[in-house]
């Protein structure tokens, strides 16, 4: 992995800093609130890209490279740009093991996004948390409903549900890497939190405060219209592919469940990696039960986040205030306290 050292020397000789991301996923967001704090954005953007993000005058960056795809990032460009940049699911998808090596400061510990992209140091992870999961199946365990899931942050598109090892080896092959599930029954719930060095909200954690931001509720196709293909006789494969997001409230007595949840999200990652900085996101079951099933973790900011109106920002902050406005707050106040190496990696 990119020495940490060699972060701090290129943090250490920026005059001032500039927010930079990939025009996707969250890019809108992240561009607005640096506008928010008076904060220059940098858009890494493809052409075909281009007009969508010129199109909103509060949420343009202030300037564009331009790639040919987001696999190939400007490094040299950005780093004379004094830039920071500011991970999201594309940077996790596109730039894959490129992680490791990029030479370029990135907004809170790069180690987190290699932990999000291995799913087996991901569900260590959540276990060493004290999170509970579905059980982890290999083919020949499949006896009854089970979700594939495949590597990356692909949004959901391609998983499917298999029922027996001959299903899961007809649809998905002998050689394929995938994560195989317990599919458990519930309501979905993705909890967007932010660990801060210097937070006063939130929970104590071991190096720090986590706050809770908010609570959304992806829309997946199909999934969510099984209801009404049944009706009309369809008999269609059912499909997780994200379409967008709800906002969600939980009923007040199962917050302190999630709080605690990510106070040992936290803790357990300084031990793992030496700690997670910035937005995170458990992805979470609630069943009939009450009974918190947590399957996934994101190490960066997602995109149910992109809801402007989240209860919980308002009572940490005071204020309608989205995570992409938490990102440039932290930032700003990191450099003004020449504290930018704690937050970035």
């Amino acid at each position: 992995m990119f020495a940490k050292e060699k972060v701090d020397q290129i943090v250490d000789s920026y005059t001032d800093f500039s927010i930079a991301t990939i025009c996707s996923h969250s890019a809108l967001q992240i561009f607005n609130g640096a506008k928010h704090y008076g904060i220059k954005t940098i858009g890494i953007c493809t052409e075909a890209s281009r007009e969508l993000y010129e199109s909103f005058p509060y949420a343009k960056p202030d300037e564009f490279i331009m790639v040919d795809d987001y696999s190939a990032l400007p490094v040299d460009e950005l780093l004379e740009k004094q830039a920071i940049l500011i991970p999201h699911g594309s940077l996790v998808e596109y730039a894959g093991e490129q992680i490791n090596s990029i030479a370029l400061p990135i907004f809170g510990n790069r180690g987190s996004l290699l932990y999000e992209r291995n799913r087996d140091k991901m569900f260590n992870w959540m276990k060493k948390s004290g999170l509970k999961c579905p059980k982890i199946l290999k083919p020949k365990e499949i006896n009854g409903p089970a979700i594939v899931k495949f590597p990356g942050a692909k949004g959901g598109k391609g998983y499917l549900v298999v029922h027996n090892p001959d299903e899961y080896y007809s649809k998905v092959g002998e050689e394929a890497k995938t994560m195989i599930q317990e599919f458990i029954v519930g309501i979905r719930a993705y909890v967007h939190y932010f660990h801060s060095f210097d937070g006063d909200a939130g929970y104590q954690t071991s190096y720090g405060r986590v706050e809770m931001m908010g609570i959304d509720r992806r829309m997946e196709s199909n999934a969510d219209e099984i209801a009404r293909q049944l009706s009309v006789g369809a008999n269609i494969p059912i499909s997780f592919t994200v379409m967008g997001n709800e906002n969600l409230v939980l009923r007040e007595s199962l917050l302190p469940q999630y709080m605690e949840m990510a106070r040992g999200v936290c803790n357990t990652s300084k031990d793992l990696f030496g700690g997670i900085h910035g937005p995170f996101c458990i992805e979470t079951i609630i069943t009939e039960d009450l009974d918190i099933y947590s399957f996934e973790i994101s190490a960066r900011i997602v995109a149910g986040t992109n809801l402007l109106e989240s209860p919980y920002s308002f009572y940490t902050h005071g204020k309608d205030y989205t995570t992409g406005m938490r990102i440039a707050e932290e930032l700003k106040e990191a450099f003004k306290k020449k504290k930018l190496k704690e937050i970035v990696y």
